[in-house]
């Protein structure tokens, strides 16, 4: 069979999201890490993606193990993470991503702090980092469901224009650069920045 005319869809980003807590992973309470993620990530992501989710307790071993198996095993180029960054004795998040990584992306961790400092003057006791392992890019957000909008959003004045970018206008232009899937967002929610050599005619629908 010739398939030299045909055209085939392009690869669907796998997103890896990581919800690491105690009490919930044990069944204390219900998570809300990983609904928030998928919640806003339905909202922002133009292009296919799938998603796989994982409820792990604060144990730097596990944290490391499940980043590994979604990075390398799962396929997944992008990997959030919600939980364990603060400096509370077990918070071991930021230790086992860079445990694991090949390289820091220390802007990310930068400008997290930066929009939630905008918020709670405790956004200085964060810790989030992100990092690359491989072709995977991995980011540190916070455990609050609106802090994660918020800090990959970005902050919005009364009109609703952001006057202060979220970190995943960023998200997209380091993936291509990864070697990831080109992905599109919507625009409405979060605006992917790209250098004009690296844009592409947006897909219809």
């Amino acid at each position: 069979m010739n398939t030299d005319s045909l055209i085939f869809p392009p690869p669907a980003l796998i997103i890896g999201l990581v919800s690491i807590s105690d009490r919930a992973s044990s069944g204390a309470y219900q998570d809300a890490g990983i609904p928030a993620l998928k919640d806003w990530l339905d909202e922002a992501i133009a292009s296919p993606w799938q998603s796989i989710a994982k409820l792990i307790p604060d144990e730097q071993n596990i944290i490391e193990s499940t980043l590994i198996q979604l990075a390398d095993v799962e396929g997944c180029s992008l990997i959030l993470t919600v939980g364990g960054t603060g400096p509370a004795p077990r918070d071991v998040t930021p230790e086992a991503t860079l445990a694991v990584a090949d390289r820091e992306m220390p802007g990310f961790g930068e400008q997290m702090r930066r929009i939630s400092l905008n918020f709670v003057p405790t956004a200085i006791l964060s810790r989030q980092v992100g990092a690359i392992r491989g072709r995977t890019l991995i980011l540190n957000l916070p455990g609050q469901p609106k802090a994660v909008k918020e800090t990959l959003e970005g902050v919005r004045d009364e009109a609703g224009h952001v006057v202060f970018p979220g970190i995943f206008s960023a998200v997209p232009c380091c993936l291509d650069l990864i070697g990831a899937p080109y992905v599109e967002t919507n625009e409405t929610v979060v605006k992917a920045f790209r250098p004009g050599s690296m844009q592409r005619e947006r897909t219809a629908g």
